[in-house]
């Protein structure tokens, strides 16, 4: 199964979070915004350096399908040029903000700049409602199955203070967290 993580907030949560997944030897997807790698390369970088791979979550982290198509191109394509530049690639997936699932139009946007595929999820934390701990241990605990695509925080101190124990119920499950693209590659 995959976690996966809105790529903003702040830097010093995002590194405990990456501290918490590489005790746990777990592998993620951080989709990145691009305004936070604009901010936060070094934060940015470190989750490619220790395995995790970047996706595309737009420039700005705008309503992508309330803007006009010029526009919502433009939120992918800057986010794609900023992942380049940091990567040397634009990264295999891309997330539409503010949506769970993409738009018809947003998913030819993105297929067009080269996205293999547009991601959603079938769980979501909520923890950017900032629950507390226990909620998003109970909900992520209680929805992710073999094959679940995890829709989580960066910037949010619930979230570190509930990835020990998510890790750590997933493994007794016999899950692990694997990137998306090791996800659909089993």
């Amino acid at each position: 199964m995959a976690l996966t993580f809105h790529g903003a907030g702040d830097p010093k949560l995002a590194r405990r979070v990456l501290n918490e997944l590489d005790a746990a030897e777990a592998r993620v997807t951080v989709m990145a915004v691009g305004q936070w790698l604009d901010e936060e390369p070094r934060t940015a970088r470190s989750f490619l350096d220790g395995g995790h791979e970047l996706g595309n979550h737009t420039q700005n982290h705008r309503d992508i399908d309330a803007m006009p198509a010029a526009a919502s191109y433009a939120e992918i394509a800057q986010c794609a040029r900023r992942l380049r530049r940091l990567t040397g690639t634009a990264g295999t997936w891309f997330r539409p903000s503010q949506a769970r699932h993409a738009s018809a139009q947003v998913r030819a946007q993105a297929a067009a700049l080269g996205y293999r595929g547009c991601l959603s999820y079938d769980v979501d934390s909520l923890d950017f409602a900032d629950p507390g701990k226990s909620a998003i241990i109970r909900k992520v605990l209680g929805e992710a199955r073999g094959g679940s695509v995890v829709s989580m925080h960066l910037g949010h101190a619930g979230t570190v203070e509930a990835l020990p124990a998510i890790l750590d119920g997933l493994r007794r499950r016999g899950l692990r967290a694997v990137t998306v693209s090791e996800l659909m590659r089993a």
